[in-house]
């Protein structure tokens, strides 16, 4: 029988607050019970596995993270909302550690095409870079170069490997500049469909 007050939201909102403290990859169900004073066991009433929790760790960042991004771009366009796009997702990833390396985890289509979270995150990060003139495939193209930019310094960021002098913000915001230069001066495919 499932202890009462256990839920899978419970569950993965604990988890993700651990996952911050610990690190994901030391996020485990034998942890969580531990955490909810229960046998492993009674997890598996709420969570399929620790695959599942950890899916369900990544919608649940995956939201929090597009909110302060949408609140941050609100009425915004252009340079001032690149700028205040890449900030949010900087934030979340430096205040968050734990959530945010969980959404770097590849999701279930299936599941991904049920999110909210993940369809808004589209519709915000789609949206600004169509302001840029952007269409299909450059607008594909551009939201991979942000995602690899934004987390690869992020991630080299939290692990403390920027060691010149130089103030990392400052880089940080040289970088949003090269990318919306980039953006305004998107080439042109050579090979349309290729």
């Amino acid at each position: 029988m499932a202890r009462a007050g256990l839920t899978a939201e419970r569950l993965t909102a604990a988890a993700a607050e651990l996952a911050d403290e610990v690190g994901l990859e030391k996020v485990s169900l034998s942890a969580l019970a531990r955490h909810f004073g229960v046998k492993d066991a009674s997890l598996y009433s709420h969570v399929k596995s620790l695959q599942d929790l950890r899916t369900r760790i990544a919608l649940l960042a995956g939201g929090e993270m597009i909110d302060r991004i949408a609140l941050a771009v609100a009425g915004r366009a252009g340079k001032d909302a690149l700028a205040a796009f890449a900030d949010a997702y900087r934030s979340y990833a430096l205040d968050h550690p734990g959530r945010y390396a969980a959404t770097q985890l590849p999701v279930d289509r299936t599941l991904s095409a049920d999110s909210p979270a993940l369809r808004r995150t589209a519709d915000i990060t789609y949206g600004m870079l169509r302001a840029y003139g952007l269409e299909e495939p450059d607008l594909t193209d551009a939201v991979r170069l942000l995602r690899s930019t934004f987390h690869g310094y992020c991630a080299l960021e939290s692990a403390g490997a920027f060691g010149a002098p130089r103030d990392v913000r400052r880089s940080w915001d040289r970088a949003v500049e090269a990318l919306h230069v980039a953006l305004e001066h998107w080439p042109s495919d050579p090979e349309p469909g290729a």
